[in-house]
């Protein structure tokens, strides 16, 4: 049976680990979709494109492994794109496959033909077309690391119509396969070589020679040159608050890790994003009300995983001289509406993991500033009641 370049990206998939795929079926892709479904991926047809790339979101926060959608040409690709901002916002690891009209016909009014790189560039961390099948490997190969790497966030693959189907098809659509007796004038000929030797480099490589190989998850970075300071703050602070958000919560697998880990520190902490629900609903660290006035009252405000935005008051609500740590995989999120005593460009949840070592037991008096806190809880929870 002929491969194509759908067959080699279902390949290359399966090599990573993926296991759904999400679409909205469309002609400008049907062989990515055969691809993967031969490989055992399961296709799942939605009902619009935007579904299709929440869905791939949604894998990709609750597994950590990257999503995968894939979408057909033009109105496809634009309709992805409050999904596609919506992953950037999140920070989620996400690949979006998009079709696209044929190389030769590009710019030329072809169907759904249009500028698709500069319509997603400025909300994916790359935007890449596959322009030969020698292409296919490197470019999804990077995609896939790109979309993990320092700060996560979506991908965006063009997949060209020609480049997909079969070689010996294609052909036959260009005229670039000889036709015995055919005859033709100089401008005629002069067409048809272009369109063979165009064909000739999309196909420059051999299907059966692309041997897509295992890729592994790297391990993001732990800056262990912050932890002894970190620990120092932590050590002489009175009332020290942890504020936990999503990016702590990129490798969900270990999510029973970071559990520990809090309770080890023994700091009360606010769980925002995909941190909520990580110590269970009776955690005694654990504060759900009153985070504003938590935040005034603090003497240390140590921010793990997200930026100091709305849910913050931005930075307006920190006690005066406070102390902030910032541990972020993001330059500008770690800055963002403060000036951190202590910012530190990490990973959040190795960070609180390593830092949960250093210490080697929370100081008696954070008990205090905890039934604090608890009961500032409570009194909300009563005035809820009462009005419900």
């Amino acid at each position: 049976m002929e491969l194509n370049s759908g067959d080699i990206i279902g390949q290359v998939l399966r090599k990573c680990g993926i296991t759904y795929l999400f679409t909205l079926c469309g002609g400008h892709i049907s062989p990515i979709l055969a691809g993967a479904k031969k490989e055992g991926i399961r296709v799942i047809d939605v009902r619009d494109e935007a579904n299709a790339v929440f869905a791939a979101d949604a894998v990709a926060r609750i597994t950590g492994i990257p999503g995968v959608a894939v979408v057909t040409a033009g109105p496809g690709v634009t309709n992805s794109i409050t999904a596609l901002k919506n992953a950037q916002m999140a920070q989620s690891p996400l690949i979006l496959l998009g079709g696209a009209a044929p190389t030769v016909l590009k710019n030329r009014g072809a169907l759904q033909d249009i500028d698709q790189l500069a319509l997603v560039k400025s909300i994916v961390k790359m935007a890449v077309p596959i322009k030969r099948n020698c292409d296919i490997l490197p470019v999804l190969e990077q995609a896939y690391d790109v979309c993990r790497s320092g700060v996560p966030g979506p991908v965006f693959v063009e997949c060209p119509i020609d480049l997909l189907y079969n070689e010996s098809l294609v052909r036959e659509w260009y005229g670039a396969k000889p036709e015995v007796g055919r005859k033709g004038g100089m401008r005629s000929k002069l067409l048809e070589y272009y369109l063979k030797h165009h064909v000739d480099q999309m196909f420059a490589c051999e299907f059966e020679e692309m041997k897509p190989g295992e890729y592994s998850i790297r391990s993001p970075d732990l800056n262990e040159s912050m932890v002894l300071k970190a620990a120092d703050l932590l050590a002489t602070a009175k009332k020290p608050l942890l504020i936990i958000g999503s990016q702590a919560l990129l490798q969900p697998d270990k999510a029973d890790n970071l559990a520990d880990a809090i309770s080890s520190l023994g700091i009360p902490v606010f769980l925002t994003g995909m941190a909520r629900g990580l110590l269970g609903k009776s955690h005694s660290l654990l504060r759900r009300h009153q985070r504003r006035k938590a935040l005034t009252d603090a003497d240390l405000v140590f921010i793990a995983g997200m930026p100091c935005d709305f849910r913050l008051n931005y930075g307006r609500s920190f006690g005066p001289g406070a102390k902030i740590i910032s541990v972020n995989r993001s330059k500008v999120d770690l800055r963002l509406n403060c000036r951190p005593d202590l910012p530190i460009l990490s990973d959040p949840f190795l960070f609180l993991c390593a830092i949960s070592e250093t210490l080697s037991s929370p100081p008696l008096n954070w008990k205090a500033w905890n039934h604090q806190l608890q009961q500032n809880d409570e009194r909300h929870e009563d005035f809820i009641l009462k009005r419900s």
